[in-house]
């Protein structure tokens, strides 16, 4: 696949970052109004940010703030404590039913779902709601789970968060079998070290120049304090890849990855 020619900038300005792993939940919005929170995003230099929250409210207020900048995800947690138990919890369809029906999203996640429970009626509805309207899954997985999806949704597009907290060497052998499979490297620093790339994930990020995209992981409301820190340090390690390429993994592969689902919102 072609590479895209790489974007002119003013000397000194910044690489813009597609964030795609940010959540503005509930405990993080009693410390920062919407618009403190969009200005930090700003103030980071991020071009869109994929935003979810634990209870829905965060999400929409930061989108109605920042609606240029923010892509809204559906979480199927209303509260903190829901990671484990929302998969045997049969509410959760209610509370996704009703937020899909009353506004607009162009994902559902993160969720964790892992191996075995794919098949469980409360991720089996949640993943064929999805389907219905035409969104997005970031799946905070292991393999096992990722295959299931793809197995009850073969057209699903799927953003598998952390790049499964697994290496390339499992990373690469998936992106390869799914083809609408994503991942970002959210809360995962193995793959640069001062301001280098690892070789194996250079190799990742070359096979695969698609299919790659930075996340800050803001799961705790201290993380509002490293989203500048992070997309600073995403560039400085974007730096050692090819110019294309940094585009890419930083913002480009966001953009393309999402386009589909933006209809979602108008």
């Amino acid at each position: 696949m072609a590479l895209l020619p790489p974007v002119a900038r003013a000397a000194g300005a910044q690489m813009p970052i597609f964030d795609a792993h940010i959540h503005f939940s509930h405990d993080a919005a009693k410390r920062l109004s919407a618009g403190e929170a969009a200005a930090i995003l700003r103030g980071a230099g991020l071009k869109r940010a994929l935003v979810s929250s634990s209870g829905d409210a965060g999400t929409r207020a930061l989108h109605a703030a920042a609606p240029d900048l923010v892509l809204p995800s559906l979480r199927p947690y209303r509260r903190r404590g829901e990671i484990s138990s929302w998969v045997d919890d049969g509410s959760v369809v209610d509370f996704l039913e009703d937020r899909l029906a009353r506004f607009r999203w162009v994902a559902v996640g993160e969720f964790h779902l892992f191996a075995g429970q794919t098949d469980k009626p409360v991720p089996r509805r949640t993943i064929e709601l999805a389907r219905q309207h035409n969104l997005l899954l970031h799946a905070h997985s292991d393999a096992g789970a990722i295959d299931g999806i793809f197995a009850q949704w073969p057209d699903a597009r799927v953003l598998w968060a952390h790049a499964g907290f697994v290496g390339p060497d499992t990373v690469g052998p998936m992106l390869g079998k799914h083809a609408k499979l994503w991942t970002d490297l959210a809360f995962r620093s193995e793959h640069a070290q001062d301001g280098r790339v690892d070789d194996d994930w250079r190799g990742l990020f070359s096979a695969f120049p698609d299919r790659v995209m930075v996340g800050t992981d803001t799961f705790t409301p201290e993380r509002w304090h490293h989203v500048a820190w992070h997309a600073d340090w995403t560039r400085e390690w974007l730096d050692d890849l090819p110019a294309d390429l940094a585009e890419r993994i930083a913002w480009r592969n966001g953009e393309a990855m999402i386009r589909p689902h933006l209809a979602q919102l108008r």
